[in-house]
């Protein structure tokens, strides 16, 4: 079956844009906004609502499928795509990637995107583009093979029908302690992200931030229900390497410092530094996982600056510079390469977080859920938004429901055998 028609619909995200540049410069908070002069390229203000553009695939029986288009909170940093533009975005999807959808096989997934997908003027479309269609392709694809996301990701990739749910992670934006309190009593799996974005949040030598850490483990353990042990998972946005320096030695010593105020918890630290390249962040991180290691510490490094790309997480796995990568997914592009990244981790023993943005919608949430749940990645991300309730109920009863028809069906299949 064929696409016939596509239709783009401007939409919005589910947070904001952020120029993290001028906020690690500095810029001070006034109520929600940050006040300050932009320094990232295509920003108008420090922070701007999140836009996204919707594009459906009309099927030839008049079926619409869909998927979305966005960036990343903090666009145009770290080497990722600048922010998202949905005027420009939506005339190069017109003009270029709409008559390529009218020329493909919608009910062969990989194929499709391969098409869909070539360079245009000897470059590669953006990242946001290739994520969106991607995610429409996928429902037609499933649509067209009676099947959910997930069994067409597992069946492209040659990979067993899941039966294991996925560790579900919660951000918590600014309002912490609230939001704390939330993941808590909803017994979320690995929490609580924090937003540690700028120096008054991570404190002179951190000590600001070692205070939050102990909080939210003694928060757990009052609040939490018998057996509840969550991972303890805290985005520092490089403000390790910010405040004490860049040397992996003293950045190792602080995050061992930060595992030994949590004993009883296991500690994801993630973006503990930016070292300004993607080659560096590989050299370095690379050294402070091997201190962490050698020393037998149960904190473990999660990168996400400076790893974008597809390649980018095959260059990180290859060489062990992480624990866990954080796949997010508006960066790598195609959801079709998400699955990809999720097993070249699991070819390389790294851990594979499919992550993403608050500034996504629904719809990339649950398809998302369908690519991990496929892959059996190590922990998943509730998105969007940084509210927790909302992201949290997407993600887990999409999950939810998707596991329920693939044990329905594997029951079937077993009567009938």
């Amino acid at each position: 079956m064929q696409i016939k028609d596509v239709l783009l619909v401007p939409g919005n995200g589910a947070f904001f844009y952020d120029d993290q540049a001028a906020i690690r410069s500095g810029a001070t908070q006034d109520g929600f906004i940050y006040v300050g002069e932009p320094i990232t390229p295509g920003f108008t203000s420090l922070r701007i609502p999140a836009s996204s553009l919707s594009v459906g695939l009309v099927l030839t029986d008049d079926t619409v499928v869909w998927g979305d288009m966005m960036g990343v909170q903090y666009s145009g940093a770290a080497g990722r795509d600048t922010v998202f533009g949905t005027i420009q975005i939506s005339d190069l999807t017109s003009r270029v990637v709409a008559p390529r959808l009218l020329d493909v096989d919608a009910s062969l997934y990989l194929d499709a995107c391969a098409k869909v997908f070539e360079p245009f003027e000897q470059r590669r479309l953006p990242l946001a583009i290739e994520y969106g269609v991607s995610q429409a392709l996928l429902r037609a694809a499933a649509y067209l093979q009676r099947a959910t996301m997930a069994e067409v990701v597992c069946a492209e990739f040659d990979l067993p029908l899941p039966t294991r749910r996925v560790p579900i992670y919660c951000q918590s934006g600014d309002a912490r302690e609230v939001n704390v309190d939330k993941m808590i009593l909803k017994a979320v799996d690995v929490l609580p992200h924090g937003l540690i974005n700028s120096r008054q949040k991570f404190g002179q030598g951190g000590q600001t931030f070692l205070d939050f850490v102990k909080w939210v483990a003694m928060r757990t353990r009052q609040l939490g229900r018998p057996g509840y042990h969550p991972v303890l998972h805290f985005d520092v946005y490089g403000w390790i390497g910010q405040e004490i320096g860049l040397e992996p030695q003293n950045i190792a010593d602080f995050i061992c410092k930060v595992a030994d105020t949590v004993p009883d918890f296991l500690l994801n630290i993630e973006s503990p530094a930016d070292f300004g390249s993607t080659q560096a962040q590989i050299e370095n991180y690379a050294k402070i996982v091997s201190i962490l290691d050698n020393r037998g510490s149960s904190a473990r490094i999660v990168v996400d600056e400076r790893c974008n790309t597809l390649e980018d997480v095959r260059l990180f796995a290859e060489a062990k510079a992480t624990h866990l990568v954080q796949i997010k997914t508006p960066d790598v592009g195609s959801i079709a390469d998400t699955a990809r990244a999720v097993l070249i981790c699991k070819e390389n023993g790294v851990g594979a977080y499919v992550g993403g943005s608050c500034t996504e919608t629904d719809l990339s949430a649950q398809a998302s859920v369908h690519v991990s749940v496929a892959t059996q990645a190590d922990m998943m991300l509730a998105k969007p938004g940084m509210g927790v309730d909302e992201a949290y109920s997407i993600v887990g009863n999409e999950q939810n429901r998707l596991l329920a028809m693939l044990n329905r069906r594997r029951v079937r299949a077993k009567n009938v055998g």
